[in-house]
């Protein structure tokens, strides 16, 4: 994964400086404003239900019965970023499943794009959509954002995607969830 993303990183370096200064000017507005801090370790995980790719409703606290949870908050399809992220968890899938833990990945993409990504990316996983939440769940793990203006022009396409005009999106984020509902890493 780590030679993907740095992979990444230097197409958006090398190919395109517009990029990289909008990307730098980013970082920077983010955190100014002090935004995505997440939840601590041993803070209780909030619940939540939500549609996954599929249709099916999850309730976070009804599969952690199942086993201890793997949560990742991605910003959706689009951020190639996230995209590693994910292909590089699905690798370990199998070594997940035989800790009797599962994973489930969060984004405020629809149901239809989060099948797409599913689809896509060949994740065995679940997928779950907040389009229709107005992103409270990653409000409620402190990683909800607003993009500046200066990024919406840039990132357009995301109302489609997402189903809203909000240009909220979660900081990309991973939990690990104990039975106890206690976020553990």
């Amino acid at each position: 994964m780590e030679e993907g993303l740095e992979l990444e990183v230097q197409a958006i370096n090398s190919n395109n400086s517009y990029a990289s200064a909008v990307f730098g000017k980013f970082l920077e507005d983010f955190r100014n404003k002090g935004v995505g801090k997440g939840l601590n370790i041993w803070n209780v995980s909030p619940d939540f239900t939500l549609e996954n790719a599929t249709g099916k409703w999850i309730t976070l606290s009804e599969e952690l019965i199942k086993g201890p949870i793997i949560f990742i908050f991605h910003r959706g399809e689009w951020c190639p970023f996230c995209n590693l992220q994910l292909k590089a968890y699905e690798r370990f899938m199998t070594d997940i499943k035989s800790a009797g833990a599962q994973l489930i990945t969060i984004s405020p993409q629809t149901p239809d794009n989060s099948l797409s990504l599913k689809e896509k990316q060949g994740l065995s996983y679940i997928v779950v959509s907040e389009s229709d939440r107005q992103n409270k769940v990653a409000e409620m793990y402190n990683l909800k954002y607003t993009l500046p203006d200066f990024m919406q022009g840039i990132l357009s396409m995301l109302p489609n995607i997402n189903g809203d005009d909000s240009f909220e999106l979660p900081v990309p984020a991973t939990y690990v969830i104990d039975q106890n509902n206690r976020i553990n890493a």
